[in-house]
């Protein structure tokens, strides 16, 4: 479904009434079946802009429009967050089918859509283990299953592998083009990473330190299904490289300010 981030702006107002802006008139779409990607420096308000999206904060100024209905008539979203989330007395199986169950899905069904998702994300074999029992990865497995098992219009995702360890990482950043080549959800992704971003984006939305605007939208135009071969292509890199130059900008300027 499309989504239109429609002139978002956020400014927090702390106990003592001093005001800290996180966002400044944030514009730009979410295509039906589009993976866009949202990248900046750290605290430029990245994760502040996906919680107003999903629902979980009030934007100051602005709206998110769904098809045309405002956030107070929201549809379906997820969220997988960079900490897992997952219920530790619930086994991988009963973690995935929670969202289907609260919804009052009939048993079978929660079953079937679970084994559908478990099978997507490849975690066959593994349906009565315990969190505690799986590495970090086939911890984010699951929450990529469980938000999917929701059946959302649109997925969010926030800097969903800034926990694992970088070849954990990569293999992950695969499996989610995968999954996204199979399921071809509306998704936005948040990441400070920049190729990342390139690798997984359709577009990716170049924000400033705080507070956040947007620098640029860069239409990532490389083939998929992506694999490990496409970080050494030509055009690869000058999209990194291009990213990098509005990045590195805000960082000398933060720099010179601070000294």
């Amino acid at each position: 479904m499309k989504v239109l981030i429609d002139h978002i702006s956020k400014v927090y107002i702390d106990r003592r009434g001093e005001s800290t802006e996180a966002l400044q008139d944030i514009h730009f779409a979410i295509e039906e079946n589009e993976f866009v990607v949202v990248v900046g420096p750290s605290g430029c308000g990245k994760s502040t802009l996906l919680n107003i999206i999903a629902g979980l904060l009030s934007s100051t100024s602005g709206q998110v429009i769904f098809e045309g209905t405002q956030t107070d008539s929201r549809p379906h979203t997820a969220v997988v967050f960079q900490d897992f989330a997952l219920f530790p007395w619930r086994t991988v199986l009963k973690n995935i089918v929670y969202g289907p169950e609260e919804s009052g899905v009939k048993r079978k069904e929660q079953f079937e859509i679970a084994k559908r998702y478990i099978t997507l994300v490849g975690l066959q074999g593994f349906e009565n283990k315990y969190p505690h029992q799986l590495s970090g990865g086939m911890k984010q497995r699951v929450s990529i299953a469980r938000a999917l098992a929701n059946n959302p219009l649109l997925l969010l995702m926030d800097e969903p592998f800034s926990a694992l360890d970088a070849q954990t990482r990569t293999l992950m950043q695969y499996e989610l083009s995968r999954i996204w080549e199979e399921t071809h959800k509306s998704l936005l992704y948040i990441t400070h990473n920049i190729q990342e971003a390139v690798f997984l984006g359709d577009r990716v939305v170049v924000l400033s330190r705080r507070p956040g605007r947007i620098l640029d939208i860069i239409k990532i135009d490389l083939p998929r299904p992506r694999g490990e071969h496409l970080t050494l292509e030509k055009k690869y890199l000058e999209y990194a490289d291009a990213i990098w130059g509005h990045i590195k900008k805000q960082a000398r300027e933060a720099m010179e300010e601070a000294g």
